[in-house]
């Protein structure tokens, strides 16, 4: 029981599109995790609203997990995408060949 969404070529670059995307995402999310100083940068701290070092302290380690569960998150994500599209990929190619 099977129907397809999208044609070959579509489903065969959403697979490579979301094995990219996980790859990417969970080691994105294991960079933030850890606490990588180079994604300081995109943390969503508010500048100049800080009473104390601690305050600020708390806040950029709240930024770095907060951060790291959405990459991980999309990453979630785009295993769906990749079930998906394999099986798009997998009944094209079963309706070519049995034809």
């Amino acid at each position: 029981m099977g129907f397809t969404i999208c044609g070959p070529k579509l489903s065969l670059c959403g697979l490579v599109l979301s094995v990219w995307g996980i790859i990417q995402l969970t080691l994105m999310g294991v960079f933030y995790y850890i606490g990588a100083v180079a994604l300081l940068e995109d943390l969503p701290v508010e500048e100049g609203a800080h009473s104390s070092i601690d305050h600020f302290m708390a806040e950029v380690e709240n930024g770095y997990n907060q951060n790291a569960f959405n990459c991980w998150i999309a990453a979630l994500l785009y295993v769906i995408t990749l079930v998906i599209s394999g099986h798009q990929f997998w009944m094209n190619n079963r309706s070519s060949v049995s034809m």
